[in-house]
């Protein structure tokens, strides 16, 4: 029987392969080592489901052995028995380097059941549904602004259009934003750490849908959201009308030209990280106020606009600063394909720098919060303050390795909390 052995390193990324695995899979090791991740050979439902409790059981037990099938370079099944193992840098005590996989092909059949979880899970990493809260609890944030100074000041089904309205464009830029990046062979380039916050979605990649599917579903989702808006614009009046309508092509051309050419917003040395704040801070709470406020438009104007923009400003800083941590694992990749954001531009060490400074801006930015009782901005900045600190700290120290993830997911997590404390204080 014919066996294959591949070394990989934490992220999958292969390392080694005998001349088994060149017979069994198809691919040479040009093709391959430091260019790949072991993910290839398998069907992405089948990674999604499977593949982390096999690591973790092989990290536990020394190794995992069982039965799954493969795919070869043509699209061909192959029947396959495994053993995983970890491997470490001087030997089990030292730290672990990645896995060691080999493969013996079998002459029986062998079916993978996908649970319904794995299907589901599917979608949500095909359209990064749960990055969608950075742009929902704003919308939050907004109608619970008008709830505190006074009676009926909004739309209740209004704000439930307007919520929809935006969850389905977010979802569709999030699809635009994986197209692009896999056409432009951003996506290709980017062997650093592998996870749902490195490289976007890496749906085409694992094989979850095709490239021209990602476009296909990113048209449907786009034309479901001007269907939602004009609905929802058919129930506003003229005022409301005109600034909902500035605010929606200014965040639907934001959104789409971050990525898509001729633009490339975030190609050009911070306009795309300028365009990101815009479009997920002030330009998407006016929106929302101008679509969902039943109020008198003068008085809108007069005592709400500018706070309106005032809770836009924080919320935009830290979904930018989401960003831009995100950006520190994919700098080497997006520079060979001319993705010159600003970690690309500066370099991560400044970049650590360009991060703090976003915070302290936000930290000012909140002092102008429209919060009656000042004792809520003190908390607010007690907060923002703990997680500066902690938050730098671990960056400055880590920017450089795969440690830095417990930044990437607390900066997401920092942005989601601070939007909801600030939606519990307008409610107090």
């Amino acid at each position: 029987m014919k066996k294959s052995t591949i070394t990989c390193d934490m992220e999958g990324v292969i390392l080694t392969m005998n001349q088994g695995a060149v017979d069994i899979f198809g691919y040479s090791k040009e093709e391959l080592i430091g260019k790949k991740r072991v993910s290839i050979f398998s069907p992405g439902e089948i990674v999604l489901q499977n593949v982390a409790d096999w690591l973790n059981q092989a990290v536990e037990n020394g190794s995992y052995e069982g039965k799954t099938f493969f795919l070869n370079k043509s699209g061909n099944k192959i029947n396959a028995k495994i053993r995983i193992t970890p491997t470490y840098s001087k030997g089990k005590k030292g730290e672990q380097t990645g896995y060691c996989g080999v493969t013996e092909v079998i002459d029986e059949n062998v079916n993978v059941d996908i649970n319904f979880s794995t299907k589901l899970i599917k979608l949500l990493a095909i359209t990064r549904l749960p990055f969608t809260s950075a742009s929902i609890l704003p919308i939050l944030v907004v109608a619970s602004y008008f709830a505190s100074v006074g009676d009926n000041l909004f739309s209740l089904p209004l704000l439930i259009l307007s919520t929809l309205g935006v969850l389905l464009a977010h979802l569709s830029i999030n699809m635009y934003n994986d197209y692009f990046d896999v056409s432009d062979g951003t996506d290709e380039n980017n062997s650093e750490y592998f996870q749902q916050l490195s490289g976007g979605s890496r749906s085409v990649e694992l094989g979850l849908i095709t490239l021209k599917n990602t476009q296909k579903y990113a048209k449907i989702l786009t034309l479901s959201a001007l269907l939602i808006g004009v609905i929802l614009m058919s129930m506003i009046n003229l005022y409301n009308l005109i600034g909902v309508l500035v605010c929606l092509i200014i965040g639907l051309f934001l959104g789409y030209y971050y990525t898509a050419p001729p633009l490339r917003l975030v190609s050009r040395n911070g306009l795309g990280e300028l365009s990101i704040f815009l479009a997920f801070g002030p330009i998407l709470t006016l929106g929302t106020a101008f679509a969902i406020f039943t109020g008198d438009i003068n008085t809108f104007y007069n005592l709400h606009f500018a706070n309106v923009l005032y809770i836009g400003i924080p919320l935009g800083l830290l979904t930018t600063n989401i960003l831009l941590i995100n950006q520190f694992p994919d700098t080497n990749s997006d520079r060979l394909t001319g993705k010159n954001h600003l970690v690309v531009t500066f370099g991560k060490k400044l970049s650590r720098w360009i991060y703090l400074f976003i915070l302290i801006l936000t930290i000012i930015s909140t002092t102008f919060l429209p919060l009656d009782n000042n004792l809520f901005k003190v908390l607010l900045i007690t907060i923002l303050l703990l997680s500066t600190f902690y938050l730098t700290n671990f960056i400055f120290k880590n920017y450089k390795n795969r440690y830095l993830i417990k930044a990437n997911w607390l900066t997401i997590v920092l942005q989601a909390f601070f939007s909801i404390i600030l939606l519990i204080l307008f409610l107090i």
